[in-house]
């Protein structure tokens, strides 16, 4: 074993456990640097904090890429592949760490890493909350301290090996990747894979996050990189029926773009397809009045929104009608149930002939008190209409 203080940064000592093979890698910026650590506090019991191999996946950091714990960029950059090393630093260098294992251990739990944090430095972070939600964590908060990283570094990619990710690239490489991303989506779109090429586009617009003076003569053309790329996002998203995604972005694009032809149109197309007809007719509109050369196209849209709003509008009236009409059978059926229930009734009262007989001759005074009641007689005139009426619809004559 060795042990001794790394040149040039005080506060770190290495101890080799197991050698490593080959010389020492080289490590340009935007080499992956994937590994193992274990975290233990500097105490007696070396109380293990954190291991990665608990969540049965290395680690993975990229040389150059202003990782939070800037020190493990040192530790890893001063190991051989394969070499398994033991690293005391002083608290100089771990008062980040709480935050970084944090965020590793959502990371792992399929959570967002960055949960609940503020768009602020790693160390605002550290200060606005209280609590990461794990006590050894918040105990780390409390009172910083050295920490021991016990590292083993698995491998050393070769930073053009693999595609890296826009958010890895300098400022030149993404202007040089745009044009690439550009045509890789256009010929997606002709396949029909329209996901897919949106997908490229939306890689590509990311090229607008570059904060830079656009006084510099390779970003003047920058708008005519951009308008492009989010036209064509726009068409995609037109052919997956992601209206209110087309109707966000054009309306980014022509706040700074006001000019613009085809965003008026293709707004004006997902206007019209969630039914919001003014806002429609507005936007094309516009586009008939910053190109004339388009009036009879936009002339025909028009007619053909027209059309759109009149069968909307005869669906609408037909659904509507049929709402009420099953709205209305409902108390006709209550009616009916009602009548039967009175029929009934009237039945149980109905009056034999010979009843009648005895009532005439007065061998049934109840009868014939019931016969004479001009209450119980006075529906007869109204019940003899009803019979007739019915009579002359079924037979046509009385």
């Amino acid at each position: 074993m060795q042990e001794a203080y790394l040149l040039g940064h005080p506060g770190v000592k290495k101890k080799i456990l197991h050698g490593g093979q080959g010389p020492l890698p080289h490590f340009p910026k935007g080499t992956k640097l994937v590994f193992h650590f274990q975290t233990l506090l500097d105490n007696f019991e070396r109380t293990v904090i954190d291991d990665s191999r608990k969540n049965k996946r290395p680690t993975e950091i990229f040389v150059g890429k202003m990782f939070k714990m800037e020190v493990w960029e040192v530790l890893l950059t001063s190991m051989r592949i394969g070499e398994v090393a033991e690293f005391w630093c002083d608290a100089i260098h771990t008062g980040l760490y709480p935050m970084v294992s944090k965020g590793m251990r959502l990371a792992a739990q399929g959570k967002d890493p960055l949960e609940g944090q503020r768009h602020t430095c790693g160390m605002g972070n550290l200060f606005h909350y209280h609590s990461t939600g794990f006590p050894e964590l918040d105990e780390l908060m409390r009172t910083p301290q050295p920490l021991i990283f016990i590292m083993e570094l698995i491998s050393v990619g070769d930073p053009f090996s693999y595609q890296r990710e826009s958010w890895m690239m300098e400022k030149d490489e993404k202007l040089k990747v745009v044009p690439s991303l550009h045509l890789l989506g256009n010929a997606l779109v002709k396949q029909g894979r329209f996901h897919e090429a949106a997908e490229k586009y939306q890689e590509a617009k990311l090229i607008r996050n570059i904060q830079t003076s656009m006084s510099a003569p390779e970003f003047v053309f920058l708008p005519l990189f951009i308008i492009p790329l989010v036209l064509n996002y726009c068409q995609c998203m037109l052919e997956l029926e992601e209206y209110y995604e087309v109707i966000e972005h054009t309306t980014e694009l022509l706040d700074k773009h006001k000019d613009c032809v085809k965003a008026y149109y293709k707004r004006a197309k997902a206007y019209v397809a969630v039914w919001s007809e003014r806002e429609a007719r507005r936007d094309f509109q516009m586009v008939a009045n910053l190109d004339i050369t388009l009036s009879r196209l936009v002339q025909r849209e028009l007619n053909l929104l027209s059309e759109r709003m009149k069968e909307k509008y005869w669906e609408d009236k037909e659904r509507y009608w049929k709402i009420l009409e099953d709205r209305e059978k409902e108390p006709e059926k209550e009616d009916i149930s009602e009548m039967d229930a009175k029929e009934e009734s009237r039945g149980e009262h109905s009056q034999s002939p010979e009843e009648v007989k005895d009532a005439e001759e007065g061998k049934n005074p109840s009868v014939a008190e019931e016969n004479n009641n001009p209450a119980l007689t006075k529906p007869y005139p109204s019940l003899c209409v009803f019979l007739r009426w019915n009579i002359k619809e079924k037979t046509g004559n009385l």
